[in-house]
């Protein structure tokens, strides 16, 4: 079997959802800055999702398709940006072309190796989203579902936790939606506190307020995440960490600058709060040095983005040989749950699900995975399961770079 082509789709459909889509954005690195910390959901991620006159949600996604002379074809999908398909069709396309897709391994070094500048970054996302569709094909060439050929489950089901990227984060709005995330069956919950150093100590008193709410509404024993994303520095961790530690947060992800490993390492070893990151490291390489440094009490690397599953089969090697909880981060749920159902509870205890996202990512799937009464299940489809349902797709164009 050769791949005869790599065919980057670019789909455009509607997307039904009770209620307004985009409620209100987090915190992002950007906001320890004024003139980005004041933009609103309007000036950023809403634009991204238009609501349409029939009162729908306009989605465009880009799908990667590799082809093959023996009719099989690997689909990975939506791409992370438009970075992802640039890379792909410019540098690695190249290197696939009639070469056998079976050879995962040896393909992996050959795109790793092609890109002594992009070993992190969009082109390591790029490589990874390409391995993702070459072990579609040999799945599918196996007519087995992805998991079966890394062995199978050793979890019957993994416990989910809901991320609420999207939700308003007005206290009482917050408590309530905690509850109803309670009532649905899952297991923790992720909210993605907008306030941080640039916002003093009103801002402070505004998480405090947050973080009682979400504790009200969530109740004892459901976990109670915050995702900072870089917008706190060491000194406000720790001044929020000690202000909300009465409340039991599960733990504080990424609120320091992703390189700033000694930070992590610090923050880990005097926050009274767990500390979380990793979903924008990549490769074995930099996991190692992280789990040298004994840097955070969860890591949270991204499957689809630190490698692909070729790469991630060595990353779990290495989270089990040191001991550590992990719990990957998850863009497409379809490929973290095969990484995830590989290892036992006590490595990874759960795995997050997005419910606004989840539902915007898997919209043009044929059979999104999503979790059942607060819990995931291992995948059992024929492949990766990223397969595009051809009737949501209202317009399609070729992406290409000349």
């Amino acid at each position: 079997m050769k791949i005869t082509d790599l065919k980057l789709r670019q789909l455009t459909g509607a997307m039904a959802y009770d209620g307004e889509l985009w409620e209100e954005r987090g915190a992002r690195p950007l906001d320890i800055y004024p003139a980005y910390r004041g933009l609103n959901v309007e000036d950023s991620t809403r634009r991204a999702f238009p609501a349409r006159s029939d009162g729908r949600y306009q989605i465009r996604q880009t799908f990667l398709n590799v082809e093959t002379d023996e009719g099989v074809t690997g689909v990975v999908g939506p791409l992370t940006g438009d970075a992802t398909a640039y890379y792909i069709a410019t540098q690695l396309r190249p290197l696939l072309i009639g070469q056998d897709p079976i050879r995962t391994e040896y393909l992996w070094d050959v795109m790793y190796r092609n890109a002594p500048n992009g070993r992190s970054g969009d082109n390591m996302i790029a490589i990874s989203h390409v391995d993702y569709a070459l072990w579609d094909i040999r799945a599918k060439w196996l007519n087995q579902p992805v998991l079966a050929l890394l062995g199978g489950a050793v979890q019957e089901r993994i416990p989910a936790y809901a991320s609420t990227a999207g939700y308003s984060l007005d206290p009482d709005k917050a408590a309530e939606r905690a509850a109803s995330i309670r009532e649905q069956g899952f297991t923790g919950t992720k909210w993605f506190f907008r306030r941080g150093v640039g916002d003093g100590l009103d801002g402070e008193r505004a998480n405090i307020h947050l973080m009682e709410a979400l504790r009200d509404g969530a109740g004892p024993d459901v976990k109670v995440m915050i995702d900072a994303w870089a917008n706190w520095g060491v000194d406000y961790t720790l001044r929020m960490a000690k202000s909300l530690a009465a409340y039991d947060p599960a733990w504080i992800e990424e609120p320091v600058q992703y390189a700033l490993r000694d930070s992590y390492a610090y923050l880990k070893s005097t926050s009274p709060v767990p500390i979380a990151g990793g979903e924008h490291d990549f490769t074995r390489w930099s996991v190692k040095d992280m789990l040298d440094a004994d840097m955070l009490d969860v890591y949270q690397f991204e499957p689809i983005w630190a490698g692909g599953l070729t790469e991630m089969m060595k990353i779990n090697a290495l989270v089990t040989a040191y001991d550590v909880t992990f719990v990957p981060h998850v863009y497409v749920p379809a490929a973290s749950a095969p990484v995830a159902f590989t290892l036992n509870a006590m490595t990874t205890p759960m795995l997050e699900y997005h419910l606004v996202l989840g539902e915007i990512y898997q919209h043009f799937l044929r059979t999104p995975l999503k979790p059942q009464a607060g819990y995931f299940h291992p995948p059992d489809g024929i492949g990766l399961g990223l397969d595009v349902d051809e009737e949501k797709v209202e317009e399609e164009r070729a992406v290409s770079f000349g």
